[in-house]
C-alpha cells in the first residue's frame, strides 16, 4: 500500500476519532431543568420517529434502485454490474448514517446548549459549533474514507486497470446523491410545513409569540429543524463530497492518461494523481478541526465573528495543505522534470476554490442578514402591507444571481486557463478546474458545523422559550439562534457555490466516460432539433420539480394548520393556559404528510435522464434522431445544472431575506402608532412574507442543490446505457 494510501486512511480516521472526543466532550454538559428535559425529550421523540420512517422509505427504494442497476449493467456491461450495484448501496448506506448522525447528535446537544446559555454565551456557542463539528466531521471524513475504501478494494481484489477503477465505482456518488434528494426533500417538506402551520395560526390568527408552549405546532416545528437542516443537509453535503471526489479521480485518470511524456507509464505514479484530490481533500479535514477549536467569543461580542475567526482560520490552513498536497504529488519528481511548474498551477487552482467559497458567503451574508440593504428594503416594504413584502423580496431574489454567477464563471476561467499553461502538461484545464472544486470543498467540515450549528440553536432557544426561562437567559439565546440563521443561510450559499463547480467536474467526466466506453463525444450542438430538446427538458426538469416541493409544503401545511385549529377549537383552555396541546398528533400529521409527498419528485429527477436517454438512444439507432442518447442526456445535464444553480441561489436568497426582514422587524421597538416591531400589521405582512419564503430556503432551494448534482451522478454511472 502506497504512503499517500496510507495517510488518508489515517487522517480519516483520525478526524472520526476527533469527533468521538467532541461527542464526549458535549455529552458530559448540563442537561438543565426537568422541564427543560421534557421538551427536550418530545423533540428528540419526534425527530427520531420521523427519520426512522423516511430511512425505512428510502431504503426500500433504494434497494429496488440497486436491482435495476444491476439488471441494466448485466445486460450493458456485465463486467462493470457487480461493482456498480454494490457502490451504490454503500453510497446510500453511508448517506444514510451520515444524515443520522447529524440528527442524532443535534437532537441531544439542543438542551446542552440551552443549558450551557444559563451560564455563559461562549460555552453555549462552544457546545452548539462542537456538536455541529461531529456531524461536518463524521460526513467528510466517511465520504473520503468510504471512496478510498472501496476503491482500494477494487484494486485489490480485481483485475481492472488502476485508471478504471473511478468509473467502476461512480455508483458510490449516484447511491449518496439518491438518498440524499429523499433525505432533503422528506425533511425540508417536513420542516416547512411544520413551521408555516405554526407561524400561522399561532403567530398571525391566535397572535401568541414564536416557540409558545399553547401552539400544539411547536414541537413539530423544533422536530423539523433536526430533520431538514441536520439529516437533510448531512445526506446532502456527503452526496457532494463522495461524488465530486469520484468526478475528480475520473479526470486525474485522463490528465495520466494524456500525458505519458510528463507522467511515465508507472502505476506508482497513476496511483499518485488519482489520488491527489482525496489528499488534497484530507488536508482540509485537518484544517477544519483547528478552525473549530479555535472559536472562542467574549460575552458582550457578536458570535458571529467568533465564527467568522474560525472560518477563516480553517479557510487559511485549508490553502497551506493544498499546497503541501500539491507539491507532493506533483513537485517532488513524478512531474518536475517534465512539467516542473504543475504543482504550482494546481496550487493556485486550489486557492481560486477556497477564495470562490470565501466570496460565496460574503455575498450570502449581504443578501440575507438584516444588516445590508437588500433585507432592510423588504423590511421597509412590509410598512405598505403582504403585497410589496412579496415583490420586493422576489426583487432580491432575482437580483442576488448575478454576481455569484459572475464569481462562478471567473473561477472556472480562471482555474481552467492555468490548468493549460502548464509548461510540459497537456490538457490540464479541465482537471484544473476540478481542483478548484476540491478547493472550493476544503473548509467542508466546518461550514457543515455552522450549518447544524444553527437548528441546535434554534432547538435551545425554543427549549429556553417553553421552559418559561429568565429573560436574560432568552436574550443569549436569540443572539445566538440569530446567527444560526446566518450560518443556516450561508451553508446554503456555500452548497449552491460548490454544486455549480462540481456539476461542471462531474459533466466532464460524463464526457470522458462516455469516451472511455466507444461513444462519440467530443461537443453538444444546440442546433440539432434532438439536443435541443434535451435541452428544454433539462430547464423544465428544474422548475416542475421546484413546482412540486413548494405544492407538497402547501398541501402538508394545510393539515397542520387544520390540526391546530382544531386543537384551539377542541380545547379552548390550550390558549388560557389551562390544557395543554397535543403535540405528538400534530407531528404524526405531518411525518406521513411529508413522507408521502416527497415520492413523487424524488422519482422524477431519478427516471428523467434514464427514459430522454434511452428514448434518443434507439430513435438514434433507428436513423430518426441525429443525435445519439448521450448527447442528448449531455444537453439536459448541461442546461439544467445552469438553470437549477440560478433557480437555487434564487429560492435560498429570497427566502433567507424574507426571513431575516422579519426578524429585523421584531427588533423594532414596539409602537403602533409608527406601524413598528412585533405585533403590528408591518410585522404580519413580515410573517406572510416568512412563510412564503420557508418552502423557498427549505425546501425547494436546498434540494436543487442535490437535483443539480443527482442528474450527473445519475448521466455518470448509466452513462453505457445511452451509448
Amino acid at each position: 500500500m502506497s504512503l499517500t494510501l496510507v495517510l488518508i486512511f489515517a487522517i480519516s480516521i483520525f478526524a472520526l476519532a476527533f469527533a468521538v472526543f467532541l461527542i464526549k466532550n458535549v455529552m458530559k454538559r448540563d442537561t438543565g431543568t426537568p422541564k427543560m428535559q421534557e421538551i427536550s425529550n418530545a423533540i428528540k421523540e419526534g425527530a427520531e420517529a420521523f427519520l426512522r420512517r423516511q430511512n425505512k422509505t428510502i431504503l426500500y427504494l433504494a434497494v429496488a434502485t440497486t436491482a435495476l442497476v444491476y439488471l441494466l449493467y448485466t445486460f450493458q456491461k456485465p463486467e462493470l454490474a457487480f461493482w456498480a450495484s454494490l457502490s451504490f448501496i454503500l453510497g446510500a448506506l453511508s448517506s444514510v448514517a451520515s444524515g443520522y448522525i447529524g440528527m442524532w447528535i443535534s437532537i441531544r446537544a439542543n438542551i446542552r446548549t440551552a443549558s450551557e446559555a444559563m451560564k455563559s454565551l461562549n460555552g453555549a456557542l462552544q457546545t452548539a459549533l462542537r456538536a455541529g463539528a461531529v456531524s461536518g466531521l463524521f460526513i467528510v471524513s466517511m465520504s473520503l474514507l468510504g471512496v478510498v475504501l472501496l476503491f482500494y478494494i477494487v484494486m485489490t481484489f480485481s483485475d481492472h486497470a488502476v485508471e478504471k477503477i473511478p468509473f467502476f465505482i461512480a455508483g458510490y456518488g449516484f447511491g449518496a446523491s439518491f438518498v440524499a434528494l429523499f433525505a432533503q426533500l422528506g425533511g425540508g417538506i417536513y420542516t416547512k410545513a411544520a413551521d408555516v402551520g405554526a407561524d400561522l395560526v399561532g403567530k398571525v390568527e391566535a397572535g401568541i409569540p414564536e416557540d409558545d408552549p399553547r401552539n400544539p405546532a411547536v414541537i413539530a416545528d423544533l422536530v423539523g429543524d433536526n430533520v431538514g437542516d441536520c439529516a437533510g443537509r448531512g445526506a446532502d453535503l456527503f452526496e457532494s463530497t463522495a461524488a465530486e471526489n469520484i468526478g475528480a479521480m475520473i479526470l486525474a485518470a485522463m490528465l495520466f492518461k494524456s500525458n505519458p511524456g510528463a507522467f511515465g507509464n508507472e502505476p506508482a505514479t497513476l496511483l499518485l494523481v488519482i489520488l491527489f484530490p482525496l489528499l488534497a481533500r484530507a488536508f482540509g479535514l485537518i484544517a477544519s478541526i483547528v478552525g473549530i477549536m479555535s472559536v472562542k467569543a467574549k460575552e458582550d461580542e457578536d458570535p458571529m465573528n467568533a465564527l467568522n475567526r474560525g472560518y477563516y482560520v480553517t479557510s487559511i490552513l485549508a490553502m497551506i495543505g493544498f499546497g503541501i498536497a500539491s507539491y507532493w504529488i506533483f513537485g517532488t519528481g513524478n512531474v518536475a522534470v517534465a512539467a516542473p511548474t504543475a504543482w504550482w498551477h494546481f496550487f493556485i487552482c486550489g486557492i481560486i476554490g477556497v477564495v470562490t467559497s470565501v466570496i460565496f458567503l460574503w455575498l450570502t451574508q449581504y443578501y440575507t442578514e438584516y444588516k445590508y440593504a437588500p433585507v432592510k428594503s423588504i423590511a421597509e416594504a412590509a410598512k405598505t402591507g403582504p403585497a410589496t413584502t412579496i415583490i420586493s423580496g422576489v426583487a432580491v431574489g432575482f437580483e442576488c444571481v448575478a454576481i455569484p454567477s459572475i464569481v462562478i464563471a471567473i473561477a472556472i476561467f480562471t482555474s481552467y486557463t492555468l490548468g493549460n499553461t502548464v509548461a510540459g502538461l497537456e490538457d490540464g484545464g479541465f482537471f484544473a478546474t476540478a481542483v478548484a472544486t476540491m478547493g472550493m470543498l476544503g473548509p467542508a467540515a466546518f461550514v457543515l458545523a455552522m450549518d447544524t450549528f444553527g437548528p441546535i440553536t434554534d432547538n435551545a432557544g425554543g427549549i429556553v422559550e417553553m421552559s418559561q426561562q429568565p429573560e436574560e437567559i432568552r436574550v443569549k439565546t436569540d443572539r445566538l439562534d440569530a446567527v444560526g440563521n446566518t450560518t443556516k443561510a450561508l451553508t446554503k450559499g456555500y452548497a449552491v457555490g460548490s454544486a455549480a463547480l462540481a456539476a461542471f467536474l462531474l459533466y466532464q467526466a460524463f464526457i470522458v466516460e462516455i469516451k472511455e466506453y466507444g461513444g462519440s463525444l467530443n461537443q453538444v450542438d444546440i442546433t440539432k432539433p434532438a439536443v435541443f430538446i434535451g435541452a428544454l427538458m433539462g430547464a423544465m426538469l428544474v422548475f416542475l420539480f421546484s413546482a412540486w416541493a413548494i405544492k407538497a409544503v402547501g398541501r402538508s401545511a394545510q393539515s397542520i394548520i387544520q390540526n391546530v385549529r382544531d386543537q384551539f377549537k377542541a380545547k379552548p383552555g390550550i390558549l388560557l393556559g389551562t390544557e395543554k396541546p397535543d403535540y405528538a398528533q400534530a407531528v404524526d400529521i405531518v411525518t406521513k404528510s411529508a413522507l408521502r409527498e416527497m415520492v413523487k419528485p424524488g422519482i422524477l429527477v431519478v427516471a428523467a435522464p434514464v427514459v430522454i436517454g434511452v428514448i434518443f438512444k434507439y430513435l438514434y439507432k433507428a436513423d430518426i434522431s441525429n443525435a445519439s442518447g448521450a448527447e442528448v442526456v449531455a444537453a439536459m445535464l448541461l442546461v439544467g445544472t445552469i438553470v437549477g444553480v440560478i433557480t437555487a441561489l434564487f429560492l435560498n436568497n429570497s427566502g433567507g431575506a424574507w426571513d431575516n426582514a422579519k426578524k429585523f422587524i421584531e427588533l423594532e421597538p414596539r409602537d403602533a402608532v409608527h406601524n413598528m416591531g412585533k405585533g403590528s400589521e408591518k410585522h404580519k405582512a413580515g410573517v406572510v412574507g416568512d412563510t412564503v419564503g420557508d418552502p423557498f430556503k427549505d425546501t425547494a432551494g436546498p434540494s436543487l442543490h442535490v437535483l443539480i448534482k443527482l442528474l450527473s451522478t445519475v448521466t455518470l454511472v448509466l452513462a453505457p446505457l445511452f451509448i
